[in-house]
């Protein structure tokens, strides 16, 4: 909202909203060329006005060489020609507005591509006017420009190695947290920050409605970029309390808000995805009267089944997954605002990972969504959850394409890593799990392309797909469509407090949902494969009033596999006390 709207307590829209990612690459394909594209977006719209979101959150389309598959930004003006023209970004505006639609645009400003003509001026010589647009550093004392160990500092990249690579042409090493081809931009330059303004006020004059911002809590970095500590058996160094949230990010978060969007008329959508941030920072990061950010996408409930790295899954007990969220419920119940999500591009599938996607496949992506839609905050979707659709059974790690997951098998596999547990891993936690085709139909392609793919269709595309859920009582679309109508419909979804129940139990999850003046809600969720009996205390909601689940009515008292309820409870006349 804008200042004038915070001040009156105008609600915004995207409070009480549902917000659908679409991964542009694995979306539609409409020209058969194996990649999805903006018209195969707008042939779908129906299927996403069918499913009642409010938003689409439009991974990049820009300009791009595809380094880390369009997060790697060379033109931010301009359309990649892979996803078509700027024109056709104009039509899925006008077709997405028309169907009450709105679009945010991913806007990856920590980095851009080494094909950015910003950064090919930068390194052009050393005296260039945007040479300091960047974060350029000399070798480390005493040693050799390009060797190991010369690097100015000893920070790991998020996709393995070190973060700065050795320019040949001016004798300097740049700063990448990312891939070698995602130079970080110097965000402690006026000149940067005003350039990203002016881009990002050139995009809401054209039409979006706000911006998902990738990893926006590195733009501020320590100056001094020291070294990180190095653990026990590491190559590299943590780097990460030394640029992520760093020393100047509220005054520039702030100075973006008051250059971009303080002026303009409705809503607009303002989402920061920021790695490692906690409660108290997010309560500072979404407090409408600081005029940062709508609100925050968190890390803290994903980080949980991690081990020594994220492609060394652990089990996660549900107590500490209900506690994790309900601790983000809690901390920004009264100031700020949770986004909610189970998936996205960057996360393997949902039923796969916190479900069952064998026998309880139906019952567990439904029982997921009702508890994830239920707490306090603006739901995120996936493409494709809204089917329930799983991880891929990947062969090999020659089948994968994403940078991250084959830079980290070649150099777990160089240390020494047995390959078999690599591919594990990979196959648990792999972003390529997210990645694969949409699954439309059960044609050969599950009507994705009618050419082939760029990454291959999950072999289930034959029983899960849209066409055989849209319409369908009980299907996991349908689920998920009602889930969306009862956000629109009962306020006590948005706005009220939320209060966990039976925090230690194994595999109940159970809370309240209470708002002065409305029946209360509550929520059960049976986590688990085994029938569960519901314990004494929840017995005065026996008499509840059913308001949706994901098996037919049953008696009160027991939960099948994977069940979950909404119930209302019962007011007598006159309303709630």
């Amino acid at each position: 909202m804008n200042a004038a709207e915070a001040e009156a307590g105008a609600a915004p829209w995207w409070r009480s909203a549902v917000v659908y990612q679409v991964y542009p690459r694995s979306f539609a394909d409409s020209d058969g060329d194996g990649i999805g594209d903006l018209p195969g977006i707008t042939a779908h719209l129906d299927h996403l006005a069918a499913l009642g979101i409010d938003a689409i959150w439009l991974s990049p389309v820009y300009r791009s060489p595809h380094a880390d598959n369009g997060y790697d930004i060379s033109d931010y003006q301009d359309v990649d020609p892979t996803f078509g023209t700027p024109a056709d970004l104009d039509r899925l505006l006008e077709q997405a507005h028309a169907r009450g639609i709105r679009i945010v645009l991913d806007l990856v400003v920590n980095h851009t591509s080494d094909e950015h003509p910003w950064f090919v001026a930068a390194r052009s010589s050393a005296d260039d006017p945007k040479r300091d647009w960047y974060w350029w550093r000399p070798a480390r004392p005493g040693t050799t420009g390009g060797e190991p160990g010369a690097e100015p500092t000893n920070w790991e990249s998020f996709f393995s190695g070190p973060t700065w690579t050795w320019d040949e042409r001016t004798a300097a090493y740049y700063l990448h947290l990312f891939a070698t081809k995602q130079p970080d931009l110097n965000w402690e330059n006026p000149q940067v920050r005003a350039a990203v303004h002016t881009m990002m006020r050139w995009w809401l004059d054209r039409g979006v409605d706000g911006f998902r911002m990738d990893v926006i809590n590195l733009i501020s970095k320590d100056p001094a970029l020291p070294d990180g500590e190095v653990s026990p058996g590491a190559v590299y160094g943590n780097g990460f309390p030394h640029y992520a949230s760093g020393p100047r990010i509220h005054e520039f978060l702030h100075e973006m808000y008051q250059e971009v969007f303080a002026d303009r008329a409705g809503d607009l959508l303002l989402v920061g995805e920021m790695p490692g941030v906690t409660v108290p920072d997010a309560r500072l990061f979404t407090d409408p009267a600081r005029q940062e950010l709508s609100m925050v996408f968190q890390f803290e409930h994903v980080s949980l089944d991690h081990g020594a790295t994220k492609f060394e899954p652990v089990p996660l007990a549900l107590p500490r997954l209900k506690a994790s969220l309900a601790g983000w419920q809690d901390g920004l119940g009264e100031v700020g605002w949770n986004s909610l999500y189970w998936s996205n591009h960057d996360q393997p599938r949902a039923v796969s990972r916190f479900g069952d996607d064998g026998r309880w496949w139906r019952e567990s992506a439904t029982a997921l969504a009702t508890v994830l839609h239920l707490h306090r905050g603006t739901p995120f979707v996936y493409q494709g959850e809204e089917l329930g659709m799983t991880n891929a059974p990947w062969p090999d790690v020659t089948a994968m394409r994403d940078i991250e997951s084959i830079n980290y098998a070649a150099q777990a596999q160089a240390a020494g890593a047995d390959p078999q547990r690599v591919l594990d891993g990979l196959r648990s936690h792999g972003r390529d799990n997210a990645r694969t085709p949409m699954q439309w139909d059960d044609g050969p392609q599950a009507g994705f392309s009618t050419g082939t793919p760029w990454l291959p269709v999950n072999p289930n595309r034959t029983w899960l797909n849209a066409a055989a859920q849209v319409g369908v009582a009980g299907s996991v679309f349908e689920h998920y469509r009602a889930l969306i109508a009862l956000r629109h419909e009962d306020r006590v979804v948005v706005d009220g407090t939320f209060h966990l129940l039976l925090a230690d139990d194994p595999d109940l999850w159970v809370f309240e949902r209470r708002l002065a003046g409305h029946p209360r809600l509550l929520v059960v969720a049976n986590c688990s494969g085994l029938p569960r009996d519901l314990p004494a205390e929840l017995d005065t909601w026996r008499d509840a009033v059913p308001v949706l689940s994901n098996y037919p009515a049953a008696a009160w008292g027991r939960l099948e596999p994977w069940e979950a309820r909404v119930l209302r409870e019962q007011v007598a006349e006159g309303g709630r006390a």
